[in-house]
């Protein structure tokens, strides 16, 4: 069975069978096997392969891993388990964020602790003016998500009246280029940090704030499936949501 995946990756990225070749350092003929006959590479040259194409070793050949090995490098993207966000420290979202040089993604309901730190804009600015995405994804305070948020959390209109304030707070950077807006209307489950791939998840539990829930520090391994889940997640949200209204 061809590898449709593989094909489609070198198609998105402009990548031809020859550069592929050259690059692994394997015979054009041997490149069109993987793709044509679905037959699987070296793990060396797999991980070589999802590198230069950017994607997931295990979303371009998924039988590649067996479980228990998938399982290790699952347990090797988490680097700490902090119980409540309020034991993350301080200094760290800014640290992981300062590292990024491709990608910086938020999704939050309205992330205030973030927002209102005069810091975070900055960095935000100035990661923009270096050519790194941000994208920045706030819950749509009309929505009944929102609303539904706010009742579990026993605080009302609260949650609403936060992302009104948050929106308030950004919008000096609404017209930075590279810096990019949208609302959703998902049900939150987890609110996302992203710094290329590095992590930091903010599990959501029924009834409880988001400080009091506990944050998980991943970074992708090769060969892991744990940030990619993740970051799957995030990607559909933002395909969902719309520009935020300036």
């Amino acid at each position: 069975m061809a590898n449709e995946r593989l094909r489609s990756a070198m198609l998105t990225q402009g990548i031809t069978v020859e550069a592929l070749a050259e690059h692994v350092g394997v015979d054009p003929k041997t490149v069109e096997r993987w793709i044509t006959k679905g037959r699987a590479p070296y793990r060396r040259h797999r991980l070589t392969i999802a590198a230069m194409l950017h994607e997931d070793e295990s979303y371009l050949w998924p039988d590649g891993l067996p479980d228990t090995q998938r399982k290790d490098a699952a347990d090797a993207e988490v680097l700490k388990v902090y119980p409540h966000r309020s034991y993350v420290p301080a200094e760290l979202w800014l640290q992981m964020f300062g590292r990024a040089e491709r990608e910086i993604g938020v999704l939050v309901h309205a992330g205030v602790f973030l927002a209102e730190n005069p810091r975070w804009t900055q960095l935000l600015k100035l990661k923009a003016a270096q050519g790194i995405r941000a994208r920045i994804l706030l819950g749509d305070p009309e929505s009944p998500e929102i609303q539904r948020r706010g009742m579990e959390e026993e605080i009302g209109e609260g949650v609403a009246y936060k992302v009104r304030e948050v929106m308030k707070l950004y919008r000096p950077l609404y017209s930075v280029p590279g810096i990019e807006f949208r609302q959703h209307r998902s049900t939150l489950h987890n609110s996302l940090y992203r710094s290329d791939d590095e992590w930091l998840v903010n599990t959501q539990v029924y009834g409880v704030s988001a400080p009091l829930t506990p944050v998980l520090h991943l970074r992708r391994v090769a060969g892991a499936e744990l940030v990619s889940t993740y970051q799957q997640s995030f990607e559909k949200v933002w395909t969902e949501a719309v520009p935020l209204e300036r």
